[in-house]
């Protein structure tokens, strides 16, 4: 550079003679000419590509190739060596090195080309992705959904078992808390939880039900992306991967969902501190102005549950995705409507929760409560140690004593008085009972009755007791005290 530099100024401004320059330096007059035309070596320059003769017939083939690759699943598509063999096989003369070429300036050529857009403040753009977690002890395949609001960079991620309406429905609903409003219209992919069908033109949609329920609470609009253009919500297709490695790297170790959600809301939170690129503020700063434009958040939350109607079988027990429920047995053969929540399963009749269990995610598994099945119990006291709903329950040590020393006194009826007893829980707690259990076997009163003053508070008897205030007429009425002992001849038969 510092040759040419001085070549340039010894003709342009010393006035050498380009015949002197030639005859000292030894150039070439071309690269003289070059110098003079250019402040700055040029390069080589190819004014048109050279001609492919081995490879040059088989580059259609190749691209053909390619394009055909589109329509097959990624996994089976071909590679640079693969193309190689079978234009080989067709005639090539030329090597790998050449076709590997070719293939890479053909993919690079075809690759798309996006146009940048404009996002206003108040939109939104949700998606699902899936990530690793290892949730009580189980390593397992988790899906998060991501609530972006583009304009602003902010998002909300919430982790679930799947992808289903229910996760759909909780998703939103906790994104709108989250962010304190409602967007003013949000991007979808055609995921089939809010798309039925895609109609004849591109651009139309038959929306499910659970899709239309949400959207008329909300009062949200909605866009879907083209088939197989998921560039059209671009901002959390990028949230979803920038979720994934800064918030489940490394793999989550949790006791269960609400510790992997505390943790991810947490860091949706303490992204909002950071400034996004080319654009002024941070990103909470900017998040003020999607809030101006939001909906109002609705006065009446939305039940984010999957209702089904259904009725219960002759073993007490409701399907509900492909799990199986139990109510009580007096509601066997009723109609049930299911509602089926995230974290839990209601089961009504007549507009009255009669159970709740906790959501089974699983297939083809059984959910008991032993409480259900206590009334049928007392009528066939027999099949109490059959009994599969009460197989895995674990009761504290005193009831089985209490259960033996029933037995020893009144054998099969024994069994009965003790269901009687277990039948407490129906409106006590375990911990109460137990208490009172426990109260009965040290004093020595262990029938149902006497169990059951055990569980009423000091305090409730002391109300009990009768007081004369507001009734002075009673002060008159004379009393005979009571002799036990005719209590005694009377079962004797002593008294007539």
């Amino acid at each position: 550079m510092d040759e040419w530099a001085e070549i340039r100024r010894r003709v342009k401004v010393e006035g050498v003679s380009k015949r002197q320059v030639l005859r000292e330096s030894g150039l070439h007059w071309k690269t003289l000419k070059k110098i003079l035309e250019h402040s700055v070596p040029p390069g080589y320059r190819q004014k048109k590509p050279r001609p492919k003769l081995k490879i040059g017939p088989y580059v259609e083939r190749i691209r053909q190739i390619l394009k055909d690759d589109k329509l097959v699943p990624r996994k089976q598509r071909h590679t640079a060596k693969r193309i190689f063999e079978r234009v080989q096989g067709e005639g090539y003369q030329g090597g790998y090195t050449v076709v590997k070429e070719v293939v890479r300036e053909i993919e690079e050529r075809s690759q798309e080309v996006y146009m940048p857009l404009s996002h206003p403040p108040g939109e939104a753009q949700f998606d699902f992705g899936f990530a690793l977690a290892r949730v009580g002890g189980k390593l397992r395949k988790v899906a998060f959904m991501v609530m972006a609001l583009p304009y602003s960079d902010a998002m909300f991620v919430m982790a679930f078992e799947r992808e289903c309406t229910e996760t759909f429905w909780e998703g939103h609903v906790q994104a709108f808390e989250f962010f304190g409003g409602v967007p003013t219209r949000i991007v979808y992919d055609n995921t089939k939880v809010a798309v039925a069908q895609i109609m004849g033109g591109s651009k139309e949609r038959r929306l499910t039900k659970g899709f239309l329920e949400l959207k008329s609470h909300y009062l949200f609009d909605h866009r879907f992306c083209q088939v197989r253009r998921a560039n059209e919500k671009g901002v959390v297709e990028g949230l979803v991967k920038y979720a994934r490695l800064n918030f489940m790297v490394p793999v989550p170790q949790v006791r269960d969902f609400k510790e992997l959600n505390d943790h991810l809301r947490g860091m949706c939170e303490a992204d909002q501190a950071r400034r996004v690129r080319g654009k002024e503020g941070t990103k909470a700063q900017r998040l003020e102005d999607d809030l101006s434009a939001f909906l109002p958040l609705s006065a009446v939350r939305f039940e984010a549950a999957r209702r089904a109607s259904t009725t219960a079988s002759s073993i007490s027990l409701v399907r509900f995705d492909n799990n199986d429920y139990s109510v009580p047995v007096a509601y066997a053969h009723h109609p049930i409507v299911v509602k089926g929540y995230c974290g839990d399963v209601a089961l009504c009749h007549l507009e009255k929760t009669v159970a709740w269990h906790k959501r089974i995610w699983e297939k083809e598994q059984v959910s008991f409560d032993p409480l259900h099945y206590l009334a049928l119990l007392e009528r066939r006291p027999g099949a109490l140690d059959q009994a599969r709903p009460l197989q895995d329950w674990r009761l504290p040590e005193c009831f089985e004593v209490l259960r033996r020393r029933l037995e020893a006194e009144s054998g099969g009826e024994g069994t009965r008085e003790y269901i009687r007893v277990l039948r407490l829980m129906e409106r006590h707690s375990l911990s109460a009972l137990r208490t009172a259990v426990e109260t009965a076997l040290r004093v020595g009163a262990i029938r149902r009755d006497a169990i059951a003053q055990f569980l009423v508070p000091q305090e409730q008897w002391r109300a009990r007791e009768f007081n004369l205030d507001g009734h002075p007429h009673l002060r008159w009425v004379k009393i005979q005290r009571v002799d036990v002992t005719q209590y005694g001849e009377l079962l004797s038969g002593g008294v007539r």
